[in-house]
This record gives C-alpha cells, sequence and structure tokens, in this order.
C-alpha cells in the first residue's frame, strides 16, 4: 500500500523566553517530532528540524531528550498514543481484538509500521535508545496488556495457571516478527486467527 505525505506544516514561530509554560512547549516539540517522523521517517529525522518546526532552541530540547532516538520514540509514541488506548470492557476477547486490530492498522495502514521498524532498527546500536525504547514504549505497552489479562483472569475468563507475559509475546511478539520478518504480511484477520488461536489454549 502506498505512503501518502500530508504536506509538511510550516514552522512554528520562535516566540521570546519565558513566555509559554514549559509543558506547551514540551508539546509543541512532541507535536514536531512526531509529524517529522510519520512525514520523514527516520532517515531526515534530526534535532535541529523539529526545533525549527516547532519553534524552539536544540538546547531546549536537550533538557527532555538526551538523543535524537530518544526523541523521535516519544514523537512516534505521542502520535499514536490515542489510537493505541487500551480498551477496558467485561470482555477480554473483545478488547484484545480491538486492541491488537487497532496495532496492526498502525503498523499497515500509516507511515508509523516504518518509523517502529527503523526505530528498533536503530535501538540495536544506540543504549539510550533501546533504554528508552523499553521504559518508554514496549515496558509500559506490555503492562497495560498484562494487566488486562490478569484481571480476565481474576473474572474467571482465563486460565489462573496462563502466564499474561507470554500471552502478550504470542499476540505483539508474532506482529512485530512479521513486520521486521516480512515474509508474510501483517493483517487484522492474522491479528483476529492469533487470539482466537491462543483463547482456545487459555479460556477458563
Amino acid at each position: 500500500m502506498q505512503e501518502r505525505s500530508e504536506p509538511e506544516a510550516a514552522p512554528r514561530p520562535r516566540r521570546g523566553r519565558g513566555r509559554r509554560p514549559a509543558a506547551e512547549v514540551r508539546a509543541d516539540v512532541l507535536d514536531a517530532a512526531g509529524a517529522l517522523l510519520l512525514d520523514k521517517g527516520m532517515g531526515t529525522f534530526t534535532i535541529e528540524a523539529v526545533a525549527e518546526r516547532a519553534g524552539v532552541s536544540k538546547t531546549t530540547i536537550y533538557k527532555w531528550w538526551p538523543s535524537k532516538g530518544a526523541l523521535a520514540l516519544d514523537g512516534y509514541f505521542h502520535a499514536v498514543e490515542s489510537v493505541l488506548a487500551f480498551p477496558e470492557s467485561d470482555d477480554v476477547e473483545a478488547d484484545l481484538t480491538a486492541q491488537l486490530r487497532a496495532f496492526v492498522r498502525i503498523l499497515t495502514q500509516t507511515p508509523a509500521g516504518r518509523v517502529i521498524a527503523e526505530l528498533i532498527g536503530q535501538a540495536q546500536t544506540d543504549p539510550e535508545l533501546s533504554a528508552a525504547l523499553l521504559e518508554r514504549y514496549s515496558g509500559p505497552r506490555r503492562e497495560l496488556a498484562v494487566r488486562r489479562m490478569r484481571r480476565a483472569q481474576a473474572e474467571g475468563q482465563l486460565r489462573p495457571d496462563a502466564d499474561p507475559e507470554v500471552l502478550v509475546d504470542q499476540l505483539w511478539g508474532a506482529c512485530y516478527h512479521r513486520l521486521l520478518m516480512p515474509s508474510l504480511p501483517v493483517t487484522e484477520e492474522f491479528a483476529a486467527s492469533l487470539i482466537a488461536n491462543l483463547l482456545r489454549g487459555v479460556r477458563a
């Protein structure tokens, strides 16, 4: 599927020091970082480009992010966080299906799939990015899924002897495998099959 880039937004005008609350400046930086990533990918992503687009100084950015990779990761998550919100209904199968399908759509129907693949690749040789990936993205995402499955165990929907950590790897790990080793496509049908196969083995 061919990706269509949105028209590039004009850089925000720089403002004098002390005129904006820190939270507003940080949000502007994250908006700029996420937009640049989804538009151009990691290949042309730089601190300078984000600073120009957000209308802030590089010094301001470095106060919060130690490296380009750490900023890129936060910008990526900022751009996709609302789409990947984990549902909390009374049906664990419906919640897992909705979340995994949303994740697959992000990977396949937006530039975010290319971006997260690039970030994972760069993390193999960038220790700061690797640590940030675990702390700010994969760790919190995993915890949301584990917490939902443990709730399902407490409610009698999943077997109590099932290991939620392993179940997360079976679902999301399979999607990442197809993303990074693209011999077969990542599709919503694939996601539904993963959940159906998994729940046949662990449903209470």
